[in-house]
């Protein structure tokens, strides 16, 4: 029987290797050179669940994923908040994707500049972008190039350790702090500057930060949004993070609140118990324990709704920020579909530091790539780049930047049905042999690009985890490009 099997799997391995495009003169063929190849950029959540997805749908698909830094993982490095370590634990899985057999990583490769799309789609049968959203939307009001203003991108980007963030060195001697924007990372933001030091000792905070930190005045932080209360972006597990918050207490406008409650029963159930949560905080008189623990809290907190930016208003000298003046507007409409309208009235808030938090924003990558600027996505259907065969996205530039993690997920592996399901159709061609990596490599190699390896990266893991076991942290990271390479080449 194990002969007749053994007859049978060699006929059938002969039978495919006379089918392949890929045997030499020599009659030989090698399997990865049969194999389909596909290429992403970039290393964060949507290119690693891309990258999975594929490596698990079919089992002769080859994965290279290229990335800017030298280091993986995108905003689960650099976007989590340092006190939310179990939301990064994905990266066990990132992992174990980066490992497996037909999976590469080549960071420290900027494509766009050491490597073009044509060459990448030249190389590869599949191109997949998964570069995310490195750009700030503007808030377009006069003053905000002030200093004190910052975006949230890089102000998340300074405390998490992104080497372009590394100077930015944020003002924090003022006493009142403006977040604009009330969705998870505005309350990432309001909840770092008002954490308790100890608590933030504990995380893979930036010792920057964290010295800057120790040393802010900041005590009153005003988050604000154009839309109410039944509109806001956050999650309840960030509100409620906020609510229980040690050394603080909240401080709500009770009138932003007016006809809340009545609208509490139409209200899908995520955003019921949301709501409630935010009118027990707003209006409720609290127990005796909670009375007690706001009483002794030295900072305080809360939403400032039905507000949208008009100017960030300047010191007499016009050197810094002196405060904000905000448009007051009304809702027309219910719901989710509810818009903000002015109503012409104005309101001056004092403030040292505003921290603008709408939105991340994707930026185009080649010229050869198809890029919608108005909506700062790439076109596309299901993950299929539109009027670009073999080119395909994922991740915020495919969707523009909403959700959370689990949301990339699932646009991430529909992304990567849409490849499977062209391979499995013909649409895709995946019959003619590519080079893959070995082409890349070369001209990476002839430019003087040395790619950072998985087994690299690991280096780099090893001593920033051993750094941070000396103070107390789960890892202290490195700063900057040229230490993250120098650890990794040594």
């Amino acid at each position: 029987i194990s002969k007749t099997k053994y007859c049978i799997n060699a006929c059938l391995i002969l039978l495919s290797l006379k089918h392949c495009s890929c045997i030499g003169a020599c009659g030989k063929a090698s399997l990865s050179s049969c194999s389909p190849k596909v290429c992403i950029v970039g290393s964060g959540p949507a290119g690693f669940y891309t990258a999975q997805h594929l490596i698990k749908a079919r089992q002769d698909v080859e994965v290279d994923i290229y990335e800017r830094l030298p280091v993986p993982f995108g905003l689960v490095r650099f976007g989590v908040a340092p006190d939310h370590p179990e939301v990064k634990n994905v990266i066990n899985t990132f992992t174990q994707t980066a490992k497996h057999s037909r999976c590469s990583f080549y960071g420290n490769v900027n494509v766009g500049k050491n490597v073009s799309i044509t060459e990448l789609q030249q190389a590869y049968h599949a191109v997949v972008l998964s570069y995310g959203a490195e750009g700030n939307r503007s808030m377009g009001v006069p003053g905000e190039d002030l200093a004190g203003v910052y975006s949230a991108k890089d102000f998340v980007g300074w405390y998490n350790g992104l080497p372009s963030c590394r100077e930015l060195s944020p003002d924090l001697s003022c006493e009142t702090a403006v977040i604009l924007g009330q969705g998870n990372v505005a309350l990432d933001v309001a909840r770092i500057l008002l954490s308790p030091i100890d608590i933030l000792k504990k995380t893979d905070i930036t010792q920057p930060a964290l010295e800057a930190l120790a040393e802010s005045q900041v005590r009153r932080v005003l988050i604000v949004g154009r839309r109410g209360p039944i509109q806001i972006a956050c999650t309840i597990k960030e509100l409620r993070e906020m609510v229980n918050l040690p050394d603080t207490r909240p401080d709500m406008v009770a009138a932003d609140f007016d006809a809340v409650k009545e609208a509490l029963k139409d209200l899908p159930r995520p955003r019921k118990r949301l709501t409630e949560l935010m009118l027990k905080t707003a209006l409720e008189v609290p127990g005796e324990k909670e009375q007690e623990r706001r009483s002794k809290a030295s900072r305080t907190w809360g939403f400032r709704f039905f507000r949208s930016p008009v100017e960030v208003l300047a010191e007499p000298s016009h050197s810094r920020i002196a405060g904000i003046r905000l448009a007051i507007n009304k809702l027309e409409g219910s719901g989710e579909g509810a818009h903000a309208v002015l109503t012409g009235e104005v309101e001056d808030v004092s403030c040292g530091l505003v921290v603008s938090s709408i939105g991340y924003k994707s930026l185009p990558i080649d010229p050869s790539v198809p890029f919608d600027s108005r909506k700062a996505i790439i076109p596309n259907t299901m993950g299929r780049v539109k009027q670009a065969a073999g080119l395909y996205c994922s991740g915020w530039l495919k969707t523009g930047p909403t959700g959370v993690i689990a949301t990339t997920m699932n646009n991430s592996f529909d992304t990567a049905r849409s490849l499977v399901e062209d391979m499995d159709s013909g649409t895709l061609d995946v019959s003619a042999a590519k080079p893959g990596s070995q082409s890349i490599s070369a001209l990476l190699e002839k430019r003087g690009v040395k790619p950072v390896t998985f087994s690299d990266w690991e280096k780099i893991d090893n001593v920033e985890m051993k750094k941070g076991e000396s103070s107390g942290k789960p890892r202290e990271k490195l700063l900057t490009v040229e230490e993250m390479l120098h650890v990794a080449w040594t």
